[in-house]
């Protein structure tokens, strides 16, 4: 029996190890720079800005302005305990967590969780249905 290679092969080869990280692995769930062009994961406040900024025909202070009060009348709420409903987008809420026991990762030994809050945030069903 004789082994065959072609370069339809050896392309085929390259294009699966070119999807994978740095280590080897492949990447689970997170995009990398050359998956999605130029465009990264998050949008950063920057970006929010300038984008608001296009969209309203606001100066870029004014859009930061807007963006910075927006932000922070939402932070204000959550720690005040309610939940900020944004139409479109979802409902950010705050939710109790009952004390629980973990375990140490390092040593296995069991440790008590003190009861605590967190923030959540329920999808919109007009948003889940679009993506």
């Amino acid at each position: 029996m004789t082994k065959k290679t072609t370069k339809a092969t050896a392309s085929k080869k390259s294009e699966g190890t070119a999807s994978r990280g740095a280590n080897g692995g492949a990447t689970r769930g997170r995009s990398t720079s050359t998956e999605s062009g130029d465009r990264s994961g998050k949008v950063a406040k920057t970006q929010l800005v300038e984008q608001v900024a296009e969209k309203t025909g606001l100066t870029k202070k004014q859009s930061e302005e807007a963006v910075s009060a927006m932000l922070d009348v939402v932070v204000d709420a959550i720690r005040g305990g309610q939940s900020v409903g944004l139409p479109g987008l979802g409902t950010l809420s705050v939710k109790a967590t009952a004390a629980r026991t973990g375990v140490r990762p390092g040593t296995s030994e069991k440790i008590q969780i003190p009861a605590g809050k967190k923030v959540a945030f329920k999808v919109a069903s007009t948003l889940k249905g679009n993506l």
